[in-house]
C-alpha cells in the first residue's frame, strides 16, 4: 500500500474510531511528515507500507534527538510515529508484529569510556623492544583506530587489510554481514611494521591470520583480554575501568563528541541498527567535518 494511503487511514481511525480532536490529528500529520522527511534525508524513501521495518520508530528518534529538541516534542513525535505503526500491524498492512517499545533514554553516562590521555597511555604502554609488545601496540592501535569487535581483531586475515586505501575488511562480523572500516595512517604504521617486522619470524608466518601467539597460531580473546588488563595497570588505569571493548567504546565515543554523524558510526561499528548506537549520542554535542583523521592520525 501506498505510504500516503496508509496514513490516509490511520487518520480516519484517529478521528472515526479514537474520536481525537481534528487538532490533534493535524499535529500527527505534521509529526508523520517529519518522520518521512527525516528518514528520507537519511537515506531512507519510504514510498509504501513494503519499505517499512519495525526498527524505525527508535532510529527516527534517536535522530531527532540530536536536534536538540524538546523532551515533550520528541515524545510527542515518537507516540505518533508509534502509534501509526502500531495501527498498521494490527491491521496486517504490514508483515512485522511491533509493540510499544518505552520511549528511549539516553544514558547519563557511558560506562568505561577513557579520555585521549588515558587512551594514548594505554596504546603506549606495551614495550616495543620485544616481538609481542610489538603485536600488543598493533593490536591496540588497530582497535582504537576502528572500532573493531576483539573477535574481530583476533579473526583479523591479512587478505582484510588494504594499506593503500586505509580499509580493513571484516568478514566475519556478528551475524556473517561483511563490511570496511577506515584505519588511521598512525595505526596503519604500527600494524605494518608487526607485520612485516616480529610476524615474519613467526611459526605461522605462512598462515592467514594478522595477529599470531609464539605458537604460529591466531592471538585468543581471553590472552588480549588479560594483555589489556596488564597494559591498563601499567598504565595507571585501574585495571576494573578496562577490557578490550573499552577500546570499541572510546572509538564511537570520540568520533562522536567530535561531530561525526550516527549513520556513519553505526555502519563503522557494524551495528544493524541504529537504536543499538544509541549508547553513544551523549556526546554528540560538536558537529564538526573531517573528524576521523583529525582523531585518529596522530603527529609521526
Amino acid at each position: 500500500m501506498e505510504i500516503a494511503d496508509a496514513i490516509e487511514e490511520y487518520f480516519h481511525y484517529l478521528l472515526s474510531e479514537r474520536n481525537l480532536a481534528v487538532k490533534t490529528v493535524m499535529d500527527y500529520k505534521e509529526d508523520l511528515d517529519i518522520f518521512l522527511k527525516t528518514m528520507a534525508f537519511e537515506g531512507r524513501v519510504i514510498a509504501s507500507t513494503e519499505d517499512l521495518t519495525p526498527h524505525d520508530p527508535s532510529d527516527f528518534i534517536l535522530l531527532q534527538g540530536q536536534t536538540g529538541l524538546s523532551a515533550a516534542t520528541l515524545a510527542r513525535r515518537l507516540s505518533a510515529v508509534q502509534g501509526f505503526y502500531l495501527f498498521l500491524s494490527k491491521e496486517k498492512m504490514v508483515d512485522f508484529q511491533i509493540q510499544k517499545p518505552e520511549s528511549p533514554r539516553l544514558p547519563k553516562r557511558l560506562p568505561s569510556v577513557l579520555n585521549n590521555e588515558e587512551v594514548e597511555a594505554l596504546l603506549e604502554a606495551p614495550r616495543m623492544d620485544n616481538e609481542s609488545g610489538v603485536r600488543d601496540r598493533a593490536m591496540l592501535e588497530t582497535m582504537y583506530a576502528s572500532g573493531l569487535r576483539v573477535s574481530e581483531l583476533c579473526a583479523l586475515k591479512l587478505e582484510s587489510v588494504d594499506a593503500v586505501n586505509r580499509l580493513l575488511t571484516i568478514r566475519h562480523g556478528k551475524g556473517n554481514k561483511q563490511r570496511s572500516v577506515p584505519i588511521s595512517s598512525f595505526a596503519l604504521e604500527y600494524l605494518s611494521d608487526y607485520i612485516n617486522g616480529p610476524r615474519k619470524k613467526n611459526p605461522g608466518a605462512k598462515t592467514s591470520y594478522v595477529f599470531l601467539n609464539r605458537q604460529g597460531k591466531p592471538v585468543s580473546r581471553v590472552y588480549f583480554f588479560k594483555q589489556v588488563k596488564k597494559y591498563a595497570l601499567d598504565a595507571g588505569i585501574e585495571p576494573e575501568r578496562v577490557s578490550p571493548h573499552t577500546l570499541r567504546h572510546c572509538f564511537a565515543t570520540h568520533l562522536l563528541e567530535n561531530g561525526a554523524e550516527l549513520r556513519a558510526v553505526q555502519e563503522m561499528l557494524g551495528h544493524a541498527h541504529l537504536s543499538t548506537t544509541q549508547i553513544y549520542t551523549h556526546v554528540s554535542s560538536k558537529r564538526v567535518m573531517s573528524v576521523y583523521d583529525s582523531i585518529f592520525d596522530k603527529k609521526e
